[in-house]
């Protein structure tokens, strides 16, 4: 019988969300995004190479997995076959393993003429690639999805979107028109190299599970930017938990076999929001660097803090975690005391524990039983705080910088 995973950030994004899928994808028949855009980055470090991925699935270098894109996602043609042929560039073939659902909502020029020109105005601090608008043009039913662009009428519907964004840029922000020919001939070719991957990709993912394969599904982002349950209005424009898989993807959530929610051991966030346990001083300062907090999509700087427990705690029994992974531990060897915070009071600051640091060091450590006694105990503590079994723990950027306690595929 096949077993299916869910893979999804449990804090503001940037968990390490793309090492931890590419080490879970070797088990894996096909890996599915299922929500987001290109605003979400995953970065994978294979053999000292690092590979930023934005649309496609991280488990695109493993070479017997399929990908694919659902109509969850927010999809910009270019950005897509940008990564398309730099993968290709890098050895890695995506002919006959990529599908992309036909019912993807299209990101264009001119949603990230508003995406920009409305963050200015409101300070939202978004990644300004335009994934808002879009969705919003979805929901009000006059967006473009990926399989206009083969249709009759395509030019029509693109002038009427076109027109109706451009009166907002010039008689609302103040700002010269967007060319819509231009987007036009973009949209054109791009419809003509996408063609090949377009595919009904509920009915592949079922094919799939009817063989006995096991299916990855990939989340973007994090469970507090979700658009509902986040830091509103401080969040991204989509869905960011597992239950979006159901119409993301086309996929019954029920039969998803284990929900594995990846955690930072600190907490990171980039943009505007609030940050409870965020540290402006040398510790923060002293995260950063150490864990190289630079966004993968904006490439700004990442405020850092420490761990919210309770947070993980809420959100774990929410999202219906079944397992979670640690990820960069290794940030916090040297530190002399590591604060988690319990939860927040009712003035909204955080109650922390202080823990002791460890002796020896958590980088690359590759076996449980190797790891500082310290850490170990720390991760224990966690468990205990969160309710949840920490079955994997990254120790640094490289696949083999893992230790599984109990793998996710096994149960």
């Amino acid at each position: 019988m096949s077993r299916h995973l869910a893979v999804f950030g449990m804090q503001w994004g940037d968990e390490g969300k793309g090492k931890i899928v590419d080490y879970l994808a070797r088990s894996a028949a096909a890996v599915c995004r299922f929500q987001g855009g290109d605003n979400a980055g995953h970065t994978l470090v294979v053999d000292g190479r690092r590979i930023a991925l934005h649309l496609i699935p991280s488990g695109v270098l493993q070479p017997d997995v399929r990908c694919f894109i659902g109509a969850g996602v927010a999809l910009a043609p270019d950005v897509l076959i940008g990564e398309i042929d730099t993968l290709g560039q890098q050895g890695f073939d995506l002919g006959g393993r990529l599908g992309v659902s036909r019912n993807c909502a299209l990101v264009l020029d001119i949603h990230r003429r508003i995406d920009a020109a409305a963050d200015r105005r409101a300070g939202i601090g978004t990644t300004g690639r335009g994934i808002g608008p879009a969705y919003e043009d979805r929901i009000a039913r006059r967006g473009i999805l990926l399989g206009n662009m083969f249709e009759p009428d395509f030019r029509s519907r693109l002038g009427q979107l076109y027109e109706y964004h451009n009166f907002r840029l010039t008689d609302y922000y103040g700002e010269a028109a967007a060319d819509v020919e231009e987007q036009y001939r973009t949209c054109r070719q791009a419809a003509e190299y996408l063609n090949q991957y377009i595919t009904d990709v509920s009915g592949a993912l079922e094919s799939i599970d009817s063989a006995g394969g096991g299916i990855l599904f990939e989340g973007a982002q994090g469970a507090m930017l979700d658009v509902v349950r986040g830091t509103w209005p401080y969040v991204t424009s989509s869905n960011t938990l597992p239950a979006a898989i159901s119409f993301g993807a086309g996929f019954d959530f029920r039969r998803i076999d284990c929900v594995v929610g990846i955690a930072k051991a600190y907490a990171t966030r980039v943009g505007e929001g609030p940050f409870a346990t965020e540290q402006d001083g040398e510790i923060g300062r002293r995260l950063s660097e150490r864990g190289h907090e630079v966004g993968t999509t904006t490439g700004r700087p990442r405020r850092c803090g420490w761990l919210d427990a309770g947070a993980l705690k809420s959100g774990a029994r929410l999202s219906g975690v079944d397992a979670i992974v640690l990820t960069k531990l290794d940030v916090l060897d040297g530190f002399d005391e590591i604060l988690v915070s319990l939860g927040c009071d009712a003035d909204g600051a955080p109650q922390y524990e202080t823990l002791p640091g460890w002796d020896g060091e958590v980088a690359g450590v590759r076996r449980w039983e190797d790891l500082p006694a310290g850490a170990r105990r720390f991760i224990e503590h966690l468990e205990n705080l969160t309710e949840v079994p920490l079955q994997m723990i990254s120790t640094g950027p490289e696949r083999g910088h893992t230790i599984v306690r109990v793998n996710p595929w096994e149960g």
